[in-house]
């Protein structure tokens, strides 16, 4: 049986992410592809509980490593419960944050550096995304998207912690353009689903799925 392909997207608060993992579900089913729509924090039931945890507004009293370690056991139980037996069934699994969100949240917003990316290896155990679609979105930008709606706990940090997040997004696409592509926040919703669709579909040509 072929190997699955994983797909992770990534990007600020406020980027636009919900709306394009919509587009590529209408487009995976026309398109008859075996897949699984995932998100994190969350995915299993043990993750779905650990989200509401880490974004509850009340819990803000959480120290920064404590947030860090619950993101990677979620993480943890998300690749060996859902994510891995996927792709040895030869699915496309398309996850809505993925390792590159907790080393820019917590590694750069939250200043705990390189622990994070140590910590996160134990958890996905090698299990990384084949392409990382990464909606580059500048912060500012971002908050203001955002706007009234009812934010999370961390959705609800000052601007200065969001910029060091996307300071580190920007780290992570220097350090590998290869496997992250970056698509322009700016465009419409309908340039950046093309522009999507031209980094995903040569992968999903070459595993045979189209």
């Amino acid at each position: 049986m072929k190997k699955g392909l994983f797909i992770s997207l990534e990007g600020p608060d406020g980027s636009g992410k919900s709306t394009q993992i919509q587009y590529l579900k209408s487009y995976f089913d026309e398109n008859n592809i075996p897949c699984v729509f995932t998100r994190e924090p969350g995915g299993t039931d043990i993750g779905e509980s650990l989200r509401e945890f880490i974004l509850d507004v009340n819990n803000g009293s959480m120290c920064d490593m404590t947030e860090a370690l619950l993101y990677a056991a979620s993480r943890a139980q998300h690749v060996s419960q859902l994510i891995a037996p996927a792709l040895e069934e030869g699915k496309v699994v398309v996850c809505d944050r993925f390792l590159d969100s907790g080393i820019a949240y917590q590694g750069y917003g939250r200043n705990l550096g390189e622990c994070v990316r140590v910590i996160n290896e134990y958890a996905v155990q090698g299990c990384l995304p084949d392409l990382t679609i990464f909606i580059d979105v500048d912060p500012e930008i971002g908050k203001l998207r955002i706007g009234n709606r009812e934010n999370d706990r961390l959705e609800k940090e000052k601007l200065l912690f969001h910029k060091r997040v996307y300071e580190g997004y920007m780290d992570l696409v220097k350090a590998e353009p290869r496997r992250i592509k970056t698509i322009d926040g700016r465009k419409s919703k309908e340039a950046m689903r093309h522009d999507i669709l031209e980094e995903i579909n040569p992968l999903l040509r070459d595993g045979g799925f189209i």
